[in-house]
């Protein structure tokens, strides 16, 4: 009896431990199913980030591309100046597609066409600059930020507001060059010496040679020097501009600093503009880089002195022999041409030595666009810096 009753307890024992122990694993079970789940955190991020939305104060006239999810809005955006950020499954060949389509169809200005270098594409329409640049493109999916801004000098002024200077070149002085390549050294220095270039805005007489030059900057040194060249020869000089005249841009109005000289090289037919029957130069850009097929296209005719040659892309591959020659502007290649013309005094010679690649979209530093200043002139009929330091 008394064994019976001890294997009764002893059983009894056993099924409350293992009751416990179920009990206990049970527990633990059940918060491992109410843990979250790494994954499905995850997927939660991701679907919070896509929902992101575009401000009211969006610039309607930017293209959004089919296909792609807004990931991030920069929280500074506002109707002048934003940036964002969006992904897609397209490829990027697709998205540009698209864009460079929306553009020449609405009228945009593409001032920077596609570049698979460094996957930018930009574009300008009303004043508004928008661009384009690619991030990455893994796993097929292509990210690409969209970032825009309104550009100051699109701001219309009557005649009354402030007047343009009567002669900008109250603004130029004799500056010093640091950091100038050695093969540029001796042209830059006597530019320099002409007093022709004019200061920064914080009237800082030292300037970097490797900055880059923006279009207004070298229109401004490009009308100065020039004049200065033929200060004894008017019937040469270039005329400025005078507020009363019809801006040839509509993104450089009359109380613009540099009006007179930028619509000066419009109306003398050095710059492509609306006046020169081109209708896809109806912005400026004063801020933007200068380019190294910008710089040729309006420095070579005031060399020439006149009309430029007819010219096509295969007189540029065989005089220059360049390998990029496919990605010139055609309005460079007229230019480019008469400047082989000009043997030595060659802008792209003296510039930039011998080279197989114009990289016609390539930024112009300080140094080269001063080194163009150096010679005016045509096969042996011309002037140099030195030359107008020694009358």
């Amino acid at each position: 009896m008394l064994l019976k009753i001890s294997l009764i307890i002893r059983y009894s024992i056993l099924g409350l431990l293992i009751t416990f122990l179920t009990a206990c694993t049970g527990i633990n079970g059940l918060e491992n199913r109410l843990s979250p789940n790494p994954e499905l955190q995850k997927k939660s991020q991701q679907t919070e980030l896509s929902q992101a939305k575009l401000p009211e104060n969006f610039p309607t006239i930017i293209p959004q591309a089919p296909n792609s999810t807004l990931k991030e809005v920069a929280d500074n955006t506002t109707e002048d100046k934003g940036l964002t950020r969006w992904s897609s499954q397209e490829d990027i060949n697709t998205i540009v597609g698209f864009y460079q389509e929306q553009f020449k169809s609405n009228s945009w200005e593409i001032t920077q066409p596609f570049d698979a270098n460094n996957n930018i594409l930009a574009a300008q329409k009303d004043g508004l600059e928008v661009k384009l640049s690619f991030l990455s493109a893994n796993d097929g999916t292509v990210d690409y930020s969209l970032e825009y801004q309104r550009l100051n000098s699109t701001i219309t002024a009557t005649p009354s507001d402030s007047q343009p200077p009567s002669n900008p070149s109250n603004t130029a002085a004799i500056v010093n060059f640091e950091n100038i390549p050695d093969a540029l050294s001796s042209y830059v220095q006597e530019v320099a010496n002409l007093g022709v270039l004019s200061l920064d805005k914080t009237g800082n007489k030292t300037l970097n040679a490797t900055e880059i030059i923006n279009r207004r900057t070298y229109a401004r040194w490009l009308v100065e020097a020039y004049n200065k060249f033929y200060q004894s020869t008017p019937a040469k000089q270039i005329r400025l501009g005078v507020k009363t005249s019809q801006p040839a841009f509509s993104d450089v109005a009359v109380n613009d600093p540099d009006f007179p000289i930028i619509q000066g090289l419009a109306e003398a037919g050095i710059i492509p503009s609306s006046l020169t029957s081109d209708s896809s130069a109806s912005l400026f850009r004063p801020n933007a880089p200068l380019t190294r097929e910008d710089l040729i296209t309006w420095k070579v005719p005031l060399d020439m002195g006149k009309g430029l040659p007819k010219a096509s892309l295969d007189s540029i591959k065989e005089t220059w022999g360049f390998q990029d020659t496919a990605k010139i502007d055609v309005k460079a290649v007229q230019a480019l041409y008469a400047d082989f013309q000009n043997s030595e005094q060659s802008n792209v010679r003296r510039v930039f030595g011998y080279t197989t690649l114009f990289q016609p979209k390539k930024p112009v530093t300080l140094g080269e666009a001063a080194a163009t200043l150096w010679y005016f002139g045509y096969q042996g009929d011309g002037l140099s810096a030195k030359d107008v330091l020694q009358k």
